[in-house]
């Protein structure tokens, strides 16, 4: 895993702050994955921003949408809805992708409801899964909403709840 930490300080004393980065009167160094980067404090700043921007993120699809939120959850909702009732907050992006992983090649919303998502959400989830890159399924009818993983990774035979 790649692991990054950007850090600032007052004054100009240099600093290392035993996580791979130190700060050196106006410069930051920043070592990831043993490569270490000299930065500016503007460009660390904009580094900072950028990173957080990436990690917090919310990506559109045709009918659906996935937001990584601050406290890590990922939020499946249906693009361009507020109320609640068209979202689905998971723990992480990790357990969208465990569910997925259990879902049999073809699979409906019944399927999904057996992971304990009811209602709408169910479908919800199911083209959500047709519209991401991530997951490698295609919809293959509309009545019922039916997908079938184009892939033989992660196929199982039943999805329950975590």
């Amino acid at each position: 895993m790649l692991t990054l930490l950007v850090a600032f300080f007052e004054g100009n004393e240099d600093r290392d702050t035993g996580k791979g980065v130190t700060a050196m009167g106006d410069r930051i160094r920043v070592e990831v994955d043993g490569v270490t980067h000299e930065l500016t404090r503007e460009q660390a700043t904009e580094l900072r921003g950028k990173i957080d921007d990436a990690l917090t993120r919310r990506q559109e699809y045709l009918h659906t949408a996935g937001e990584y939120r601050d406290d890590g959850a990922y939020v499946v909702s249906r693009r361009g809805a507020d109320s609640a009732g068209n979202s689905k907050v998971f723990e992480s992006f990790e357990q969208v992708r465990r569910l997925y992983e259990r879902l049999p090649t073809e699979f409906t919303a019944d399927a999904v409801s057996r992971s304990g998502i009811t209602g709408s959400r169910r479908h919800m989830l199911v083209r959500h899964y047709a519209e991401h890159p991530a997951f490698d399924c295609t919809i293959t009818r509309r009545s019922p909403l039916t997908v079938r993983k184009t892939t033989a990774d992660g196929t199982g035979d039943e999805a329950t709840a975590d």
